[in-house]
């Protein structure tokens, strides 16, 4: 098993509970627990977690959004984000990174993805965690079905190969600028 696919125990740094079993990379169908996202990758010696919470918002294109349906090849999609770990750790060593995806029908208001990254260092995790997003929107078999008023339609999803150097250069790039 990759590191920090595993099930984990973390220290909830918000809520100060614990998390227990609760594996780094995830593919949901449950609401999305920022907080224990974040617990996942948090230790002692961190001196910074940076989150990103992606949240269904009631407009697109200029369009009034009902909801959002996504579906995923999880199997996969935990696979990618293990791969996006692995990136994240090479290029920040002292970083943990955790990411956890909704599935199926996520009203206007509720997250649709948490990413969290703790390191000693405030820039590394920043900088890993809009890594981590860039990528999973790169890269994730992770697909948005958008309902609004009058229609719906499927939002393009990731297109980039995931061995692709210059797409990982490219949100490498987004994430240190």
């Amino acid at each position: 098993m990759r590191p920090g696919s595993a099930p984990a125990r973390g220290r909830s740094t918000i809520s100060g509970g614990y998390t227990e079993q609760m594996a780094a990379f995830h593919v949901t169908a449950a609401p999305l627990d920022v907080q224990a996202v974040a617990g996942l990758v948090t230790r002692d010696s961190d001196g910074a977690v940076a989150t990103f919470v992606g949240l269904v918002r009631d407009h697109n294109a200029g369009r009034a959004v009902r909801w959002l349906d996504y579906e995923a090849f999880a199997p996969l999609a935990v696979k990618t984000f293990e791969q996006i770990g692995g990136e994240a750790a090479a290029q920040w060593p002292d970083t943990r990174l955790a990411i956890h995806h909704r599935t199926g029908r996520v009203a206007i208001g509720e997250a649709s993805v948490a990413i969290a990254a703790a390191s000693p260092h405030r820039g590394h995790a920043f900088a890993a965690c809009r890594y981590a997003i860039e990528r999973v929107k790169q890269i994730a078999p992770i697909w948005k079905h958008e309902h609004f008023e009058g229609g719906e339609v499927w939002i393009e999803g990731a297109t980039a190969d995931p061995a692709d150097d210059t797409a990982r250069a490219a949100a490498l790039e987004r994430a240190c600028t």
